[in-house]
């Protein structure tokens, strides 16, 4: 009877993946549940403050410009993580390995101590900037009233994009990184966008920011995926 209970209310949990609304990653595009798409650029910064006033103003100038050239939204998101120094650590200790001179192999070891334990006494942390561009049916303007229209109230209801109308989206979806790459880079600002593996990494890190600093994710050829 216990076996049987347990059995049902192992049915009834749902998985944490519904809850959210991703319904796919694929070809370096976040496919969001109600069909619309996300590419995410990760972006350089630069130290304005040290930049002189004709440098500013042309800076400021360069934004203005970029921001009243889009037609449509653009998500800025700041994350603040704490530095992940185990792969940094991982390689002193190969080379420390590696090394046949007592000396260097004593220094090294204890620099090897020494950022440890700055980092764990020095909370330090690390900054990334992202530029997600959304892609909405609604929001491109370069089609037709009636055509956005179409597509607005055919939205993919499952989890997964029919292929035609996925690629049709991301074509849209390139354009504007296009656009956004161009600008920003007009700011001397350089510009990556995430690629299938990053972009399911930075989910995993954002949404098990603890767990993600002691267990990594594997290559995505070696991930076991279930869909929900």
């Amino acid at each position: 009877m216990k076996n049987k209970k347990a059995a049902q209310k192992k049915k009834t949990i749902i998985p944490a993946q519904r809850h959210l609304l991703i319904g796919e990653i694929k070809n370096d595009t976040v496919i969001m549940k109600d069909g619309t798409l996300r590419a995410v650029l990760l972006v350089s910064s630069i130290n304005f403050a040290l930049k002189n006033e004709d440098e500013q103003n042309a800076i400021v100038s360069s934004y203005v410009s970029f921001l009243n050239g889009l037609d449509y939204p653009l998500q800025v998101l700041i994350q603040s993580r704490k530095l992940q120094i185990k792969p940094y650590i991982e390689k002193l200790i190969g080379r420390e390995k590696e090394q046949t001179n007592e000396l260097l192999r004593a220094q090294i070891a204890d620099y090897r101590s020494f950022v440890t334990q700055l980092v764990e006494l020095g909370e330090i942390m690390s900054k990334q900037f992202y530029v997600i561009v959304p892609y909405d049916p609604l929001s491109n303007k370069n089609k037709s009233f009636w055509a956005r229209l179409t597509e607005a109230l055919n939205p993919a209801v499952t989890v997964r994009l029919k292929t035609d109308r996925f690629l049709k989206r991301k074509h849209d979806l390139d354009m504007r990184v296009r656009q956004i790459e161009s600008g920003l880079s007009s700011m001397s600002l350089t510009v990556v966008q995430l690629d299938t593996q990053s972009l399911i990494e930075l989910f995993y890190s954002s949404y098990n920011p603890d767990i993600a600093l002691s267990e990594t994710l594997p290559p995505l050829n070696e991930m076991d995926v279930e869909q929900v």
